[in-house]
Formats: C-alpha cells, structure tokens, sequence
C-alpha cells in the first residue's frame, strides 16, 4: 500500500501504519520469505540514519540501558552524564550497576559542556552519556576527543532528536551506540513506547542486541532471530543462552507502526520546524524569552521550542504566574525542564561510595532549570500552532 498524499500529509497515523498492522495481525499477509518487522524496521532506520547497525527495542530507557552494557560498563565504573538531562539516564546507569557523574551545560545551548567532562573523568570513568536535549545536538568533535584521549565509550541520547545536525552530520550517529526513543510525543512513535540503538560498531551492535533480547546465544548483531533447524533446538541438551539479558525486545505491532512513521519521518519533523519558526516569530527580539541558542553548522529538530524566561527580575512575574496568564489567553501551556537530576528525591537520598549528591555539582545547571519555557512543537494543524504563537505575542505587548 502506498502513502495516499491526498491525505493530511501530517496527521499522526496518515501513512502505512493501518495497513502494515493489518498484515502482522493477519499472518495470512505475511510471505515466507519476508523479514520479521523488527527487522524491516532496523533497516530501514540503517538507511535513514546511514548506519551499519539498528537494534529494535521496546522503549529509549531499554535502549540506554542496554546501550550501558554493550559498553562494558561494570559494577562501580563510573558514567558521565549532563545534569540537565531526563531521570531516565540516570537510572540506567545504575540498573547496569554503574555510578553516574554529573557534568554541568553550556549556559545557552543548555547542552553537555565539553569542558566540564574532561574535569570530571577519573580512573573509573568507563562512559559518557550525551543527550542532544530538546533536539539541539551536543557538541560533539571535542566530546569525541576526549572520549578518544581516555578510551571512553560516548553512547548518545537522542531520544529528543531526529534528523537534527551536527556539522552536517545526523545526531544520533556521532558516538560509539546512540538511542533513539519512539514513545508517543516524540517525532516518530511506534504506538506508544519503542526505541532504537544504532552504531557502526559490530560488537556493540552484538552485546546490546544480546543484552536486549535475553541473552540468546545466537543473537548477532544484525540478526534478532535465529535460523537454527528445529531438530537443532528440539533438543534437551540445546544450550541457549551464554550471557544474562533481559527481555526488552520490541513487538511486531510496534514495528510496523515505527516504520510505517519512518516512512514519513522528514515530513513529521519538518512540521516541528515549521512549528518552532512560529514560536521564533511571537518570542522574537524580547528581552526576557531568550531562545535556546543554536550555534552555526546545527541542526534543531524541536522536540520542543525551548526559552529561558528573565520575567522574574524583568518583570517582577514568577514562571508559574506567567504560564498561568497564557493559559487564561487561550494558550496550551508548556513544559518546564525537568528538574537537575541528582536534585529528584530519590538520587538525593541515593548514596554512592558512602557520599551522597549534593546541590552545586552543576552550577550552570541549576541556574538555567529553573527559567526553561518549553513550548509544544507536535501540533498537527499548522492554523492551531498559529493561533497558540500569537497568543503568547500577545502576552509578551501586553507585558513590554
């Protein structure tokens, strides 16, 4: 079945995904010969990305959890990562029995500071977690310097981006193993949860396909199944598992809506651009709305249209106070940025080698995290987006 274009070309599921559902949940469609749709899924996310190697997953958290292993980490190496980032990188390094170190932001990217990684690198530091936050990619050449100097694995999160850029280069494809993450308000979504973890690196590629998928001996890294005769596996002595894992395998429902989404992926995020343009347009030359800076040679694929908000001191209006006036005019509200993470109650609590985290690992990071106005970019009718941007102009003349 081909994408009919006569419909909305951005509505959520106004591609293939009906249809390929209906193959998978009807055998009868299914040919012989045809690859599982994780598998199609894979590939066709190597041929999006330009990578050698995808390994389906049933969420970003699995995915960075398994991406974790692949690398090697062991119990106490330890595992730089931003503070300003998502719970979810924080915990997979401790489910893999590593300790995190938190690393501070640049003050206008809001991303990763190169700078501050080389200070926190001890003996123990075994990786570095990247996230290309809000969609706007890391800076990544010096971070692989670094890596490269201390032979560390660099895993990248790019569970906020898609198709964003680095000097001309995909987000997502410039560490060692990235982790994309399909969850439901992302750019693409396998239906609700999903993920995906790429890399040029074989063994990578084979460990967290292992580690993912049970721990099955015969696993590779391209392979999610095994064409093993069944008089092979029918046996009582078949051994079939030589290393732990657990089960984070995606569905086939699941992959065939993630591709049937990829198949339409550059449309998806173009809309989100256009989307962030608007929000560009309402915020712009105001003082007190600073938009999260992208430097030249970048990419932004905005998962969301991020701000820093100065009404505080500019004003005398807190953040909440000014949420609450742009919902009363009519606005969808926003997000804020997810609290500095060893600042959440449970990592506050969490004691490491005896110690615990403390306030002022990241000074940048707990000054920004505050101010952060994160405006929706997912609308589907650009005339809705529109009407949500002038909103916030509004707001702003009536503050100025």
């Amino acid at each position: 079945m081909m994408i009919d274009l006569k419909k909305d070309p951005y509505g959520k599921y106004n591609g293939n995904e009906l249809e390929y559902v209906s193959q998978v949940l009807n055998s009868d469609n299914r040919k012989d010969n045809e690859l599982p749709w994780t598998q199609r899924f894979e590939k066709k996310f190597c041929e999006v990305m330009g990578v050698q190697y995808a390994v389906t997953c049933n969420s970003g958290t699995s995915g960075l959890h398994s991406a974790i292993v692949a690398a090697g980490v062991q119990p106490g190496d330890e595992v730089i990562c931003p503070g300003l980032a998502v719970i979810m990188d924080a915990y997979a390094i401790i489910h893999a029995n590593g300790v995190p170190v938190f690393t501070d932001v640049n003050r206008n990217t809001q991303t990763i500071d190169p700078e501050d990684i080389e200070k926190k690198i001890t003996s123990k530091t075994k990786a570095i977690i990247v996230v290309s936050l809000q969609g706007l990619p890391a800076d990544m050449d010096p971070i692989m310097k670094i890596a490269d100097k201390n032979k560390l694995v660099v895993i990248e999160d790019s569970a906020q981006t898609m198709l964003g850029k680095y000097r001309g280069r995909l987000a997502g494809t410039l560490g060692h193993i990235g982790v994309f993450s399909f969850e439901n308000k992302k750019h693409i979504t396998s239906g609700s949860e999903g993920g995906m973890i790429v890399t040029d690196d074989e063994h990578l590629a084979k460990r967290a396909r292992k580690f993912a998928g049970i721990g099955y001996k015969h696993l590779t890294s391209t392979t999610g199944r095994t064409s093993l005769a069944l008089s092979t596996v029918q046996d009582p002595n078949y051994e079939r598992f030589d290393s732990i894992g657990l089960n984070y395998r995606m569905n086939e429902v699941s992959a065939a809506v993630g591709l049937a989404q990829l198949e339409r992926v550059e449309v998806l995020v173009e809309r989100r651009r256009e989307v962030a343009a608007l929000f560009r347009e309402a915020v712009g030359k105001c003082s007190w709305l600073v938009e999260q800076n992208i430097p030249e040679h970048y990419v932004h694929s905005h998962y969301t249209f991020s701000v820093q908000y100065f009404g505080n001191e500019a004003l005398g209006l807190s953040w909440k106070e000014f949420y609450n006036r742009y919902l009363e005019m009519g606005g969808d509200g926003f997000y804020s940025a997810c609290k500095v993470l060893y600042l959440e109650p449970f990592l506050k609590e969490f004691e490491i080698n005896g110690s615990r985290y403390n306030r002022g690992l990241c000074p940048i990071a707990e000054e920004i995290q505050p101010r952060i106005m994160q405006f929706k970019t997912n609308y589907r009718n650009l005339d809705v987006a529109k009407q949500k941007a002038q909103i916030l102009k509004n707001l702003i003349s009536s503050l100025s």
